[in-house]
């Protein structure tokens, strides 16, 4: 990881996705995980944090992930974006944990009351946006 990417601009998903292939590189996955990055005058916090082993989320995941989301945003800098970026193992094809982590992660940040960005999934074989137009099925089970 080099010290530019704390400096390149986020004002794009490409960007985005190009911060994330920076940070991730190529790597097989050998577990599912959630990573937030915050986002700040469009340049990335130089901090991740990582959610392990992250089965299929449920209510109480998204509730009190909506809870740390506000927490952070009242405490932190203002104007401050959340991005987060769904990695695991298999190829890139998109399963339902990754339409349900999706699906969790854009509610959690609406019920938080924070700016969230266009959520990604990182495989071995790609990184990939999950924009919430992919969603819709699953919007009234969210």
């Amino acid at each position: 990881m080099t010290d530019d990417l704390f400096t390149s601009p986020v004002r794009t998903q490409a960007d985005l996705e190009s911060a994330w292939r920076r940070l991730m590189g190529p790597q097989p996955f050998d577990r599912c995980s959630v990573w937030m990055m915050l986002i700040q005058d469009d340049v990335p916090i130089p901090q991740l944090t990582e959610i392990t082993d992250a089965d299929s989320p449920d209510h109480t995941i998204r509730a009190n992930l909506a809870e740390v989301l506000r927490l952070l945003a009242q405490g932190g800098p203002d104007g401050v974006r959340f991005a987060f970026l769904v990695s695991r193992p298999g190829s890139d094809f998109l399963t339902t944990t990754d339409r349900e982590w999706a699906t969790t992660l854009y509610a959690a940040a609406r019920i938080g009351g924070v700016a969230c960005e266009v959520v990604h999934l990182a495989t071995a074989a790609s990184i990939r946006p999950i924009p919430p137009d992919e969603l819709e099925p699953m919007a009234t089970s969210a």
